[in-house]
């Protein structure tokens, strides 16, 4: 105990536990040299003072400092290294304390900024002399704490082995690269292991001794000692045997010491792991410790026993979520033991049903808030996905910042699998899955709702199976409830995304449309949903045909609450039954009260046919580049004789409500062919003319087969005929009939294109498969241009698509210059509009094609009007 009698005698003026200045501590006298000395004299000064380092000085000035350190920044490979002068390999600033310092703080000081030295100025600023590493142990008063701790736990790192056959230089290099101040030379076999350290490289810089290899610098045996060594026994033997580091041999599992080095132990090494107590403090801390540890081991106990015996999972992770500790309920819940699941993430049990997202939101709301508390789908080891409660707690360290988490959750996926149950019994209908008539309400209410603030309309098609008693009293109710499911599937399959199917019980069944954009789209679901499920079903081995009669109200027109909604369309249903069951049928007034305004219309559209009221009127495209005339629009017009001219915003969604629009779209048809034909025999060329058509006519299966009947009456050939489908008409599959029907038309070389495009649902993948040669873009987005910068963008990305998959396109409602200016720019020099003609009478058309019958130009362009060239169009 040599090392506690000398520092009672050093401390002999102080009172234990006390922190001396380190003015005191500190010898007086410095070494010094001026900065031409060479590095060979000053190593030699250094030696012969037995110093680590030597201030640089000129005059009264400090220039720096070198040191022993400083020899592993040489390259001993250099020529005339020795004759450098000291002042290009010294360190500057040279950092100083006051004399008046504390003992502690210096300790610190020399802790964070990782150095081995500092000079102490006197009390005129003067350099007194220089504290060291060793100073510090010697003189902190922390005996006790070095006692209680063991060698090995001041060892950081294995220690770095060099070959005794390596070079000076590039040991040296090694030395600096690891950032350690000594090695272990490893000889040759049975010879100990030897140490080389900085004041090896001073002796030789000196000139002391002679060597290019580590063999010929070593020459002593490194000194050892075992890992479980006190710390104050360890600073005692450096003390008493004058070495700078101690070797350090590893025990096994008995305590008993082994023949393997597990480190260098230097001054350094114990100063980094010195708490900095104050000797006062320590025996205080001693004193108390046993009851504070009695008082923690019985704390610790109990929580370690409420921990195992807690039935939630419990989990403690570091603050970067590595898992340090679990319980074993974890293990029960999880599958996974603590042995496969300490050190790994969280992430072990992900699920994949969370996106990256919700991990990056939970962890943000952790570490900012300190807790995070919901459920979670996770997945055990054997691969079965579960939903657990979680709760993660942060914990802290005195100074507030968070440490690590503790995590406590436990398996609901009984208690989710129950509530489920409870709310499909609640909201579901049990035989066909379907919404009930509860959560057709909640959702009608939601979409009304909508609907009322959005401006827009909705509709509920109310469908009633018909004859549907029969399968239950000639099959049995088990036919019938394997037909109700089948139905079911179907219309799930047929309706759009958003679009939402009940059963209300029976044969009963609803299709919620939250967003209408016109009635063609709701007559063209109608129509798909009839002809669905006409198709045959195969139940006990038989197959069955069943048809239903469908009833469809519309907000706001029909009705502006839920019930009336539902009312409307029921009795709209009944209406489709008396028309003959697998049918449709819009609600009008006419079946509940009906105002005399809307009742006078349809009384007069009804007439229309047989007064003559209907006639077309006609409006050309043109190419605004070329000039060239290149079609018409066939346009239904109706001049009624008591309430005049009404217009198609009207006339046309009442002909499809009243079912009206077949015959008069045929009609259209065949009054455009006949014009065709009297125009080619007055010896006109016409171009071709492009027609409407409903949705209800492309249900037809016979409407291509009567097309082509017309144009074979008139002797027309098939490309003058163009027909213009909407959007909502072509939400169809290749299996559809419809499809086909299309197809059948395209071959027999009947032009289709899109009218309004733009305004619908159609998708590029959807559109390419369609039989269409032209798209027609909607004239809501030409209105505004150039102005709207908006609309542009939208047309160009439309002229674009079309461009790409090889369509014609054509711009409707053209009204100005700048507009067709603007079109032909991007590609799309077709236009129809107000700007260079308005639906005109038969009579001004053949008036057109007789001007233009020579070279085909249209005759009415404006004087200043010029199209881009070439290069302006690119």
């Amino acid at each position: 105990m040599k090392f506690i009698n000398d520092l009672n005698q050093d401390l002999s003026v102080l009172k234990l536990g006390d922190d001396p200045q380190v003015g005191v501590m500190v010898s007086g006298g410095l070494l010094t040299c001026e900065p031409c000395l060479p590095l060979g004299e000053v190593a030699r000064r250094m030696r012969k003072a037995k110093v680590s380092c030597i201030l640089v000085m000129d005059g009264d000035d400090i220039l720096g400092i070198w040191s022993e350190g400083d020899t592993r920044r040489l390259d001993f490979s250099r020529e005339q290294l020795q004759q450098t002068p000291i002042c290009e390999l010294m360190s500057f600033p040279v950092i100083s304390v006051a004399f008046s310092t504390s003992m502690s703080d210096a300790a610190s000081m020399m802790k964070r900024q990782r150095l081995r030295r500092l000079l102490v100025l006197d009390q005129q600023n003067k350099p007194l002399g220089m504290l060291t590493q060793s100073d510090l142990v010697r003189h902190q008063g922390v005996e006790h704490y070095l006692l209680m701790r063991s060698v090995g736990s001041s060892i950081r790192r294995p220690p770095l082995r060099l070959y005794a056959s390596l070079t000076i230089a590039d040991a040296v290099g090694q030395l600096r690269e690891a950032g350690v101040e000594a090695a272990i030379i490893v000889r040759g076999r049975g010879q100990p292991p030897g140490i080389v350290t900085e004041r090896d490289l001073i002796a030789l810089l000196a000139e002391e001794v002679s060597a290019t290899t580590l063999q010929e610098l070593v020459h002593h045996s490194l000194f050892c000692v075992p890992r479980n060594m006190s710390l104050l026994h360890a600073v005692d033997l450096l003390r008493e045997k004058g070495f700078r580091h101690l070797g350090v041999m590893d025990h096994d599992e008995h305590g008993e010491p082994t023949d393997v080095l597990c480190g260098l132990l230097s001054f350094g090494d114990i100063l980094a792991s010195i708490e900095y107590e104050y000797v006062n403090q320590l025996r205080a801390a001693i004193e108390a410790r046993d009851h504070a540890l009695r008082t923690s081991n019985e704390h610790l106990l109990l929580a370690q026993k409420v921990i195992e015996a807690s039935l939630d999972g419990i989990v403690i992770t570091d603050y970067e979520g590595r898992i340090q500790a679990v319980n074993p309920s974890f293990t029960t819940l999880t599958g996974y033991n603590a042995e496969e699941a300490i050190g790994k993430t969280p992430a072990l049990l992900s699920s994949g049903r969370h996106d990256k997202s919700f991990y990056v939101e939970m962890w943000k709301h952790l570490k900012s808030e300190g807790y995070w508390q919901g459920e979670i789908w996770n997945r055990r080891k054997n691969g079965e996905v579960y939903a657990e409660w979680l709760t993660i707690t942060a914990i802290r360290n005195p100074e507030g910042q968070i440490r690590q988490f503790a995590a406590i959750f436990s398996d609901i996926t009984d208690r989710k699998r129950k509530e489920e149950q409870i709310h499909s019994l609640a909201y579901y209908d049990e035989l066909t899955g379907l919404a009930n008539r509860r959560l057709l309400i909640d959702r009608l209410e939601l979409s009304l709702g909508n609907a009322r603030r959005h401006k827009h309309k909705m509709a509920i098609l109310f469908l009633d199976l018909d004859l549907f008693k029969r399968i239950n009293d000639t099959l049995g109710h088990q036919a019938g409830d394997e037909v109700l499911r089948q139905v079911a599937k179907r219309l799930e399959s047929s309706v759009r995304d958003g679009d939402s199917v009940a059963r209300l019980g029976g044969d009963e069944f609803t299709v919620l449309v939250p967003e209408v954009e016109s009635l063609h789209l709701l007559e063209s679901l109608a129509s798909r949903l009839t002809l669905v499920l006409t198709q045959p079903l195969s139940i006990q081995q038989k197959s069955l045909v069943v048809s239903t009669s469908i009833g469809i109200s519309v907000y706001p027109d029909d009705g502006k609450t839920v019930e009336i909604l539902l009312k409307h369309a029921d009795t709209a249903m009944y209406r489709a039954k008396d028309a003959g069951r697998n049918n449709y049928c819009f609600y009008n007034a006419m079946m509940g009260e009906r105002n005399y305004v809307d009742l006078a219309l349809e009384n007069r559209l009804r007439k229309a046919l047989d007064s003559h009221s209907l006639h077309l009127a006609y409006q050309p495209k043109i190419d605004v580049i070329t000039r060239q005339w290149v079609g018409m629009e066939a346009l239904l017009r109706w001049s009624d004789a008591e309430l005049g001219d009404v217009s198609p915003a009207q006339f046309i969604p009442l002909a499809e409500k009243l079912g009206l629009i077949d015959v008069i779209g045929d009609w259209v048809i065949d009054q455009v062919c006949a014009q065709l034909q009297t125009w080619i025999k007055k010896g006109y060329s016409p171009m071709s003319v492009s027609v409407n058509v409903s949705a209800r006519q492309l249900v037809d299966a016979d409407f291509a087969a009567r097309v082509f009947r017309r144009l074979q009456a008139h002797g027309l050939p098939a490309d003058l005929l163009e027909l213009e489908l909407t959007e909502s008409c072509l939400i169809l599959s290749e299996e559809d009939g419809q499809y086909q029907l299309l197809l059948a038309l395209q071959q027999g070389g009947i032009k289709l294109s899109i009218d309004d495009f733009g305004t619908g649902y159609s998708s590029l993948s959807y559109l390419r498969k369609l039989p269409i040669s032209t798209i027609k873009i909607d004239a809501s987005f030409i209105r505004e241009l150039p102005e709207n910068r908006e609309d542009g963008q939208l047309v160009k990305a439309i002229i674009g698509m079309a461009s790409a998959m090889g369509l014609d396109i054509v711009a409707e409602g053209v009204e100005t210059p700048a507009q067709a200016t603007l079109l032909q720019g991007l590609g799309c020099p077709v236009c129809q509009g107000f700007w260079l003609a308005r639906p005109a009478s038969v009579a001004q058309v053949s008036q057109w094609l007789k001007l233009s019958a020579d070279t085909g130009l249209w005759p009415h362009f404006p004087e200043d009007w010029q199209p881009l060239s070439v290069d302006q169009r690119k």
